[in-house]
């Protein structure tokens, strides 16, 4: 995920745990999003089921789209 490193994106987990925010870190297994001015949040990557950037060009519903 040191591809995504300072981009906007969601990650997706599972039932109702979504995140979204600026990827500052990815290391030991650990990625880290900044989610507010200095308040990160570190997730588990083998806890990760999806990762998209913020503002897709896609439109509709479902879990995949960003309103």
């Amino acid at each position: 995920m040191g591809h995504l490193l300072n981009e906007e994106i969601d990650v997706y987990c599972g039932w109702d745990d979504k995140f979204s925010g600026k990827v500052v870190a990815c290391a030991d297994g650990v990625l880290t999003l900044e989610t507010e001015k200095d308040v990160y949040t570190h997730i588990t990557i083998d806890k990760i089921i999806a990762v998209w950037k913020k503002k897709q060009p896609w439109t509709g519903g479902g879990l995949h789209s960003n309103p």
